[in-house]
């Protein structure tokens, strides 16, 4: 059997609706990690935001890997060592700032040494997604009238909130905005993600696979969202949960259970420790 690389989203994916990973779950993964294969973490979520869950798998022990920010950083969870990062030019968010401005979207980004100060930088007003995106990556709130001043570095990403009935006519007027010089996606329907240019959890997995010893076909990614859709369709095996949006249920190669019925479980037994010969829908 060869060695695999499980990529998992979290939130709709690894985790239940309680942000929890399962007990049976987490057995089918150290099961996996056991056999020889490979995890990675790959998510919109901050470093910090995903500490817990490297936490409780074991990553650092067992060699796994974090890809956050949707794709602008990935970390070797046994060194540390980051293996890729590119960042957004800081010349993109006053434009990003001020359409949140005309628009009356929320908007924040992250402090820059997450690992000293684990701070979400809100420039603007607070509002539930905000604080429901600090709550669960467990961060504090930074509300900055020198939003601009104070963010005077290259961020990770940009993140904008917005009503989830018009958050796609938002996204696309900004890609329209930006063309090549931003990538803008949603994650949520409330979330509007931009990132540096070319990045995303696809084109990221691209770069860092051959560096770790993985091949494509060897890549099983499993998601939920909007944002999981490149790597579903770049998989070796893509996998869509099946609490996952339409849209990622079309091009998934596999659809699993639930988030809340162990669907990653199922994957495991399925795709990861059963013989190629023996897959099973």
């Amino acid at each position: 059997m060869e060695k695999k690389l499980l990529v998992l989203d979290i939130d709709g994916t690894l985790v239940n609706n309680e942000k929890e990973i399962t007990p049976r779950t987490k057995e089918a993964l150290f099961e996996a990690m056991e056999a020889g294969h490979s995890i990675m973490i790959a998510s919109g979520r901050p470093t910090p935001g995903v500490q817990k869950y490297v936490e409780e798998l074991r990553l650092k022990e067992y060699g796994g890997y974090t890809l956050t920010y949707n794709g602008a950083r990935v970390e070797d969870c046994s060194t540390g060592k980051v293996l890729y990062e590119k960042r957004l030019p800081n010349s993109v968010l006053k434009p990003v700032y001020e359409y949140a401005c005309q628009k009356d979207l929320g908007i924040i980004t992250y402090e820059e040494d997450m690992r000293k100060t684990p701070q979400v930088l809100s420039g603007r007003r607070l509002d539930e997604w905000i604080l429901w995106e600090a709550k669960i990556n467990r961060l504090t709130v930074g509300e900055r009238k020198d939003y601009l001043d104070y963010v005077n570095y290259d961020p990770y990403k940009i993140l904008l909130t917005a009503d989830p009935e018009k958050s796609e006519g938002y996204m696309k007027e900004l890609q329209q905005m930006f063309g090549e010089s931003a990538n803008v996606m949603r994650s949520e329907s409330f979330f509007i993600e931009v990132t540096a240019r070319r990045i995303d959890k696809a084109r990221t997995l691209e770069r860092v696979i051959g560096p770790i010893g993985i091949s494509q076909a060897n890549t099983i990614c499993c998601g939920d969202a909007f944002n999981d859709i490149t790597m579903v369709k770049f998989a070796g095996v893509g996998v869509a949960m099946g609490n996952a949006k339409l849209e990622v249920r079309e091009i998934a190669d596999y659809i699993t259970l639930s988030n809340e019925e162990d669907g990653i479980a199922r994957v495991v037994e399925r795709l990861v420790l059963a013989p190629d010969d023996e897959m099973k829908d």
